[in-house]
């Protein structure tokens, strides 16, 4: 059986997106709709009938999500307003190396948007190397946020 690729997934519909989140439970949790249904609080027939008419409460969007451990459903609201969504990766100590990183990434984004508009590269790379570049420089914007409201150090055995 062939390996599924959840990150290059994305949903077209609700109904899809729900059937990801669900589908990803199973195959990464071993969680059964019953099961999620127990977690969100509702029946498995209140999430067949969600999926069924591809709607959701507001209200359970996040508590379905995060019994799937998934978040399709978001996605799918996201792009279907036309907005961006990006997962943020957490920040971390930087390295001359990291930026001089983040720059490559960001020369190849632009190499790539110009090799699109010639007609030279296909759709898909492209997002990818564009999207590698946003999470790039989103890792950095977490960096430059957390300076400002730094994290405390929990659990390090460290007294401070």
């Amino acid at each position: 059986m062939a390996r599924k690729r959840w990150k290059k997934t994305h949903p077209r519909d609700m109904q899809e997106a729900i059937r990801l989140c669900l589908d990803y439970a199973v195959h990464r949790h071993n969680r059964s709709v019953a099961r999620v249904g127990d977690l969100v609080g509702v029946s498995e027939w209140v999430i067949y009938k969600w999926m069924s008419e591809g709607s959701i409460p507001s209200r359970r969007i996040r508590p379905f999500e995060f019994a799937c451990d998934a978040t399709y459903v978001t996605e799918y609201l996201g792009h279907s307003a036309q907005k961006l969504i990006v997962d943020i990766p957490s920040g971390g100590d930087v390295s001359q190396d990291d930026l001089l990183n983040l720059q490559t990434v960001c020369n190849q984004a632009v190499n790539e948007l110009t090799r699109y508009y010639r007609g030279e590269a296909d759709t898909p790379d492209v997002l990818e190397t564009v999207t590698r570049a946003m999470r790039e420089l989103a890792g950095h914007r977490e960096n430059v946020i957390k300076t400002d409201a730094p994290e405390l150090p929990m659990f390090s055995g460290e007294d401070t």
